[in-house]
This record gives C-alpha cells, structure tokens and sequence, in this order.
C-alpha cells in the first residue's frame, strides 16, 4: 500500500483535535504542528530569541521560558502581527513536523495525519497527498475556545478573528467535514473519507 499523508486544516476551535484523536484510535499516526510549536518556544531557542526581538523581551520569563499568554496577547492583536508571528515560527514548525510525518512512515504507520492550523500559510500543504479541512460555526467555535483555553469571549474572538475566512479553507481542501456535528458523525464522515482517499491513492489518481 501506497504511504499517504493527509493535511487537517481549519480555523481554531473547528473539531480538528476530534478528528486527529478517531484517526489515532484507528491506527493512524499523527504530526501535530502544535507540538512543533511548543518546541518553537522552549527556553533558549532561536525561535523564541527572534520573538522577543519582535514582540518585547518581556514576553520571557525570568527562569527563560515564554510568558505564551502576552505573547498570544500580542500576536494576535492585528493580522499582521500574526501573520509576523507566523514567518518567524512556520519555517522550524514545518521542518520539525516533516521530521514528525518522516519517522511515523518509517516506523510503519501507513497513513499520517498532519495536523496544521496555518497548514496553507506555512506551506505545509505541499508535503501532503490530500487535505482535509474542519469546519464549524462561529458560535460553536468561540464556545469552544473559551471552555478548552480558559479564555475571555474577547481573547477568544481575536484568535478567531485572527484567522482566515471558513471558505479560505475549504476552496484550497479535497474534502470538507463539519467538526459542528455530533461526534459520532465527525467520526462517520472521516471514515468514509478515509476510506474514499486509500482507494484513490490504490488506484493512482493522486500522488504526492
């Protein structure tokens, strides 16, 4: 069988992190840029020295680490101080994760799950066979964000708003899946796209 990667994208809050965890129950293996990200700001980085440069030194604590919070609090003031963030930490997310999708197809797992918010923006997408984007209602979104981060609706919605459009998404993505439903139906609809997508690739129709 044919290896394949499969990109999961969407705007935060949208159900991306249910999808990824039916996909690793089901014997999938998962790149997960947040954990990249994270690895971006450990304490003494280069990542996180040029985003002190950028958005105030004061963003490290006093033992080194990232102060996340002020951080995110600034970043996501204004698309462009995001989009600044993202230039900054896109190149060593995206070539820890190809080091992530490398060794899970090394390490026998024949379908690999990519798991990138900024997937298209990061250039993720080009080490992908097929794409997958989560979409759901704001409303939905920004309950969501709020419970999972501990957030304000106000902290909440600048993340979104920092983010773009749900079409944005899907235009540039194979297959769509409404991270909105219940569970059992996030989990139906991802099965029958996985399903759809080993075919293809068995067949041939789209290659890496």
């Amino acid at each position: 069988m044919k290896k394949i990667v499969i990109g999961i994208t969407g705007q935060t809050g949208a159900g991306k992190s249910t999808v990824c965890k039916y996909a690793e129950k089901i014997g999938c293996g998962i790149a997960d840029a947040d954990l990249a990200a994270r690895e971006a700001l450990t304490k003494g980085s280069d990542c996180l020295k040029r985003l002190a440069e950028i958005f105030g030194y004061d963003i490290i604590d006093s033992d080194g680490s990232c102060k996340r919070k002020l951080l995110a609090e600034r970043a996501f003031a204004s698309r462009q101080k995001t989009d600044l963030l993202n230039s900054i930490t896109h190149p060593f997310i995206i070539d820890r994760c190809r080091e992530y999708i490398e060794e899970l197809l090394h390490n026998n797992y024949d379908v690999v799950l990519f798991d990138a918010p900024q997937l298209f923006e990061s250039g993720g997408n080009r080490l992908c066979d097929y794409i997958i984007a989560v979409t759901a209602d704001k409303k939905i979104r920004l309950e969501r964000i709020v419970k999972r981060d501990g957030l304000s609706r106000k902290e909440a919605m600048m993340r979104i708003n920092a983010q773009y459009d749900e079409e944005y998404y899907t235009k540039n993505s194979d297959y769509v899946i409404n991270g909105g439903k219940s569970l059992s139906s996030v989990r139906t609809d991802f099965s029958e796209i996985l399903k759809k997508i080993m075919s293809d690739s068995e067949r041939g129709n789209k290659n890496r």
